[in-house]
């Protein structure tokens, strides 16, 4: 990105119709669909999500059958997974074991990455677990059909209040971000404070171990009779 000069300016209207624009692009695009995914038995698969704090996160996951099976079909007890979700900082929201399916809901009060990590239990042979998940959070986990219900709201209002929620939510992702960026900035430089001390405390004691050595050969020489 070019630098602007100090006199120059940019105008005012922009952010506003980029976030306009983003805003519509968000409700306009469709419905996301669960991912679905392939687990070992024995193994793990975590995956992470960055979620801020008082954002709502849910979640849906559930065992798909062995490929040729009919959908109505029970899964064999080999096909079960266990989830665990943890915070950035390592408190659990979230434990389900050797079940077929599940779901979660919760508000993120750390902000960070999330993680959810799927394993499935030991089996001879070895079997492939198939599974569907779908987690959202922030603006995309608000149930908007039945808040439509609860309040009794035509379409056009529904996605007026999706659109105003989705600005809001930009805004807040915005000043969530200049936030990480100073954050980065402080520890970059504390970083390079503490390698500016260190370098001095190295080069410190590179000069001491320089000094023994010339004092101690000159001892030696002068014992030696050498000079």
């Amino acid at each position: 990105m070019a630098a602007r000069r100090p006199g120059s300016s940019a105008p005012r209207w922009l952010p506003h119709s980029m976030l306009l624009l983003l805003a519509v692009l968000f409700a306009a695009s469709p419905a996301a669909r669960a991912l679905r995914f392939d687990l070992e038995s024995g193994h793990t698969k975590c995956i992470s999500d960055e979620i801020k704090v008082d954002s709502m996160a849910v979640g849906k996951y559930k065992v798909v059958g062995p490929e040729g099976s009919s959908p109505d079909a029970p899964l064999p007890e080999s096909h079960r997974i266990s989830l665990r979700v943890t915070s950035p900082y390592g408190n659990s929201m979230h434990y389900s074991e050797i079940v077929q399916s599940g779901h979660f809901a919760f508000t993120a009060t750390e902000a960070g990455d999330y993680l959810a990590c799927f394993w499935a239990p030991d089996h001879k042979p070895p079997v492939t677990v198939t599974f569907e998940f779908d987690w959202k959070s922030g603006i995309t986990a608000k149930d908007w059909p039945n808040v439509a219900k609860k309040g009794q709201v035509d379409m056009m209002e529904i996605e007026l209040k999706k659109l105003a929620d989705t600005i809001k939510n930009i805004h807040e992702e915005m000043f969530y971000l200049r936030e990480r960026e100073e954050e980065m900035q402080n520890i970059n430089k504390q970083t390079n404070s503490r390698m500016g001390w260190l370098g001095f405390l190295s080069l410190g004691i590179c000069l001491s171990v320089a000094g023994l050595q010339l004092w101690h050969l000159k001892t030696f020489f002068e014992r030696k009779k050498l000079l």
